[in-house]
């Protein structure tokens, strides 16, 4: 990895935990990553008329990709919001980001796509939900059900499907956008423009979700008297994150490196909450994001 690849990743971990932290200060409803996604994508919007006549070869197998991918993007923010309205960032995060490996896993495993995973990513696997079964403890020797009964681990690991669902969607789409005769869509081609219609595609689900939902409509109108900042701020985060880790992949000899530098951002993200938040720093909890980011770093690399 060169130190251009390095700096780019180490920037855009903090982009990653810096939009969290900040919509769990200000104001976590889904209004409010309505509003930010939304204002995320107006300003990636200018890449799609570069790649116009491109975007109409795309098949409809694809844009149902997009639709459905959009739907779990969104429900991944609700249940975030929800998560970071019912307990700690600094427990929320690392479980939301990090339980999708697992789910990923899973459905691969139970699909019979993708590769044999090796010894290490095995390792990592176990390390993670090592770290994820520590995480919520206050002390580790009170290790009980009750300890995961609670709406802030049910809505980070609802938050955690979402991610998945996206992610297993997004490899297939982009499979086939890279394999559509005649169209010269090279990897970062095709990323680019499929995040700006799956941002797309995630705005109105949100705004579906807004529409019927009494209490995220009054929120929409508080966000936009007094958190349009804010979300702002969260919504050119979100969208610079990612293209800080699309540039970060000129730079990189192996992917995996990328997959493994971007784990920084679950430390931080639990750092934001704990010292910013001042959230209770029990020992458990600091065991598990550590244990956490070690095995999502050798999942990286595996």
């Amino acid at each position: 990895m060169t130190l251009t690849a390095a700096i780019l990743l180490l920037i855009s971990a903090v982009t990653h935990a810096g939009w969290n932290y900040i919509s769990k200060k200000e104001h976590p409803t889904a209004a409010f990553f309505f509003v930010a996604n939304t204002i995320g994508v107006i300003c990636v919007l200018p890449v799609l008329p570069y790649y116009g006549n491109q975007i109409l070869l795309i098949p409809k197998s694809v844009w149902i990709f997009i639709a459905m991918s959009g739907f779990f993007l969104a429900a991944y923010m609700a249940a975030l919001a929800g998560a970071y309205r019912a307990g700690d960032i600094s427990i929320a995060y690392p479980l939301a980001r990090s339980l999708p490996v697992i789910f990923v896993f899973l459905i691969t495993l139970i699909f019979g796509t993708g590769k044999p995973l090796g010894a290490w990513v095995i390792i990592g696997i176990i390390l993670i939900v090592a770290g994820c079964m520590i995480l919520p403890l206050k002390l580790l020797r009170q290790f009980r059900f009750s300890n995961y009964k609670n709406l802030c681990c049910l809505l980070a690991v609802l938050a955690a499907v979402g991610i998945a669902g996206y992610t297993v969607i997004d490899d297939t789409a982009l499979r086939s956008l890279r394999e559509i005769p005649g169209t010269p869509w090279n990897p970062v081609d095709a990323t680019l423009v499929y995040m700006v219609l799956e941002g797309i595609s995630c705005s109105i689900w949100q705004l579906l979700i807004v529409a019927f939902d009494s209490r995220e409509r009054k929120s929409l109108t508080e966000v936009l008297r007094d958190f349009k900042g804010a979300a702002t701020v969260t919504g050119i985060g979100i969208y610079l994150t990612y293209g800080l880790v699309l540039g970060s992949m000129n730079y990189v000899t192996n992917v995996s490196y990328v997959a493994a530098f971007r784990q920084l951002s679950i430390p931080l993200g639990a750092l934001f909450g704990m010292v910013l938040l001042n959230e209770p720093r029990y020992v458990p909890k600091i065991i598990g994001v550590v244990i956490i980011f070690i095995g999502l770093t050798l999942v990286g690399v595996g």
